[in-house]
């Protein structure tokens, strides 16, 4: 694998991490790898087997398509998460990075769960 494929399977894999909210340390665990090994793959300087590379993306929730930059889903998907606005809490900002690219109708179906759920707290 080259360099530059390397270095865009890392940064994928690292969006994908950081907008589950995971350490390097519980993907790595998840996938079976020791955290360094998992380290070196996020800065582009290891190539994972395919055995390691499908754990990979079944832990992070991806497809092969995105890990390995194929196509345009993989841009939306390996797209940065953006730093929270001052005082805005970590897991909204993942959030709200998440459902910048959702359609419409999907936006419109989960503010109507949200607002089910809100009405009906759990106690």
């Amino acid at each position: 694998m080259d360099e530059k494929l390397q270095r865009l399977l890392g940064d994928a894999a690292r969006a994908a991490r950081l907008r589950l909210g995971l350490t390097q340390a519980e993907v790595a665990k998840k996938v079976g790898l020791k955290s360094g090994v998992y380290g070196r793959v996020e800065r582009g300087m290891m190539t994972p087997s395919v055995p390691t590379l499908r754990r990979m993306c079944e832990t992070l929730g991806i497809s092969s398509d995105v890990l390995l930059s194929l196509g345009a889903q993989a841009r939306v998907e390996t797209a940065p998460v953006p730093p929270p606005v001052a005082g805005e809490h970590p897991e909204l900002s993942r959030i709200i990075h998440i459902l910048q690219v959702w359609s419409p109708d999907r936006l419109a179906l989960l503010r109507k769960l949200l607002e089910v759920a809100d009405s009906n707290p759990a106690e």
